[in-house]
Order: structure tokens, then sequence, then C-alpha cells
């Protein structure tokens, strides 16, 4: 049961980093596994058996949501964006008692309060993913990604950036591949590979590999050299840390709004978009709470 509800939790997380706005770090601390997932990257090597067991199925089913809801996301966010943007605001705003609890947790092992160092990582944290989205320029240029020799590099250096933000709670890693340009040309690329491996069309499925596995090689880098500063930070400012992170989780439903151009349309919305937006931004919120004790 507790393997399953892992893949769940990993599920869960790779939908999150295929929406713009949408953070992976963040739902992987609302889902309360974020000390744990971290822990389990940076020691990877040092405790290899104990890691590759719990990190094994969250990736699995981190694939899993991936690969899944890259053919849906375009749809529901061109359709039933409020519904859809509500029901991730649920699924964040779900995990806020485990971070308050984590940071009681922190308060009590330092045996100190909340200074002016905690307030200002929470200020600057929030202050800077409520900014993030306003960076986003037009349209993303690129749709398609060739395999050539230089886009293989680029993915590999896109890889390590968008795995560093995905990682960071309320930093969402498929908005800073939209701020770059790739965020539709990678997302066609995973859509084409699953279309050719359907299809047993091994042309396209080796010019898919030949762009998947420097963009997989990159995030894998990028996870394991972010999870070590985040894993100092944790033991040196716990308090601070969990301050920041406060502060990047309460601002993620501005972020999601602002990036899927939801404020422009709040006052066209029908009374039953509402009324379903914000009913399953409540199930959201039970789903993760629930889990997450899990």
């Amino acid at each position: 049961m507790r393997l399953l509800i892992t893949i769940i939790k990993g599920m869960m997380i790779g939908i999150a980093n295929v929406i713009p706005g949408v953070s992976g770090g963040t739902m992987a601390v609302s889902l309360g596994i974020y000390d744990k997932m971290i822990g389990s990257v940076s020691g990877i090597f040092r405790h290899l058996k104990e890691s590759i067991a719990f990190l094994f199925p969250l990736l699995l089913g981190c694939g899993i949501g991936i690969a899944g809801f890259s053919y849906a996301i375009e749809y529901l966010l061109s359709k039933h964006t409020f519904v859809t943007c509500m029901t991730f605001v649920g699924l964040i705003l779900g995990g806020l008692p485990v971070i308050y609890a984590g940071l009681k947790v922190k308060k009590s092992e330092s045996g100190s309060g909340i200074g002016v160092s905690a307030v200002l990582a929470f200020v600057i944290a929030f202050a800077f993913s409520a900014g993030l989205p306003m960076l986003k320029g037009g349209e993303n240029m690129l749709e398609t990604i060739p395999a050539t020799g230089a886009n293989m590099a680029i993915l590999f250096i896109l890889g390590i950036v968008a795995s560093a933000t995905m990682v960071i709670p309320g930093v969402s890693g498929s908005m800073v591949l939209m701020i770059l340009g790739y965020y539709y040309g990678i997302i066609n690329l995973v859509k084409g590979f699953l279309d050719a491996l359907r299809a047993m069309d091994m042309a396209a499925m080796k010019e898919g590999i030949l762009l998947i596995i420097p963009f997989g090689i990159g995030v894998a880098v990028g996870i394991i050299l972010i999870a070590k500063l985040i894993s100092f930070l944790f033991d040196r400012f716990g308090v601070q840390t969990y301050c920041a992170i406060l502060g990047l989780v309460i601002s993620s439903p501005f972020a999601i709004f602002y990036n899927t151009g939801l404020f422009g349309s709040l006052s066209s919305l029908s009374v039953w978009a509402v009324f379903l937006g914000i009913l399953l931004m409540i199930a959201g919120a039970v789903l993760t709470n629930f889990v997450g004790e899990k």
C-alpha cells in the first residue's frame, strides 16, 4: 500500500511539473515528502539501497504523470482554465498544515522564534515567486526541436536548469522553460516520442531518444546539485528555509492565475464554473492532506 501511495505522490508531482506556474517542489512539500526526497537525492551515494527504494517508485509515478498529462494539459488549460487552476491551488494549499508543522519542529530544535531573517526570507521568496511569471513574454517560438548536436547540448543545459527549479518549492520548472522559449518544444517532444512508441516508428523513436536522453541526464545532474544545497540550508538555516518555502507556496495561486491569464477572464466566468472550481479546490486540498499523511 505504501508503495502505491508513493507512486501516486510521484504522479501528482509529475503532473504539477507539466503545468506552467505550478511547482513540483511545492507539490512535494504539500505531500509531506520534500525532506525525504531531498535527503534521498543528496545522500544517494552514501545510502544507495534506501535512496533507490524510495526514489524509484516516486520517479516512476512522476514519469507516468508527465507522460499522461502532456496530452491533456493544452486542452484543460484552454477549455477549462479556471477549474484546472483551482484544482491545483487546492492541491498546493492543502499542504500548508504540513509545512507549518515542519516549521514548528525547526523552531523547537533551534530554541528560537521567527526572527527578522526568517520574515525577510518569507518576503523575498513570496516576491520572487509572484514576480517570476511576469518575466514571461509572448508565445513560445519553438514548437519542435530538431535532433542536432547543438540542440542536444542545449537540452542538457535546459535539463539542469529546469530540474533545479522543479526541486525548489514555488518555482515552476515548466514556467522557466516557457520563459526560455522551450516549453512547447519539450512537451511536443514527449508527445511525439510516445506517439512513435505506440506506432513502433523506429526512425521517430530514435530521433526522440537522441533528444530525451541529454535532457534526462541534465535533469538528474540538476536535481543532485540543488538537493545538496537545500539539504545544507535545512541543516543550517531550518527556520529561515521553512519561512521561505511558506512564502513560495502562499504566492503560488497568484503565479498560477497570472501565468494562465485568468485575471483577465474572471469576470466572464459562469456560476457553475466558479462553483465547480471551488468544489475541486476543496477536494484537492483534502486529497493532498490525506495522501500527505500516508
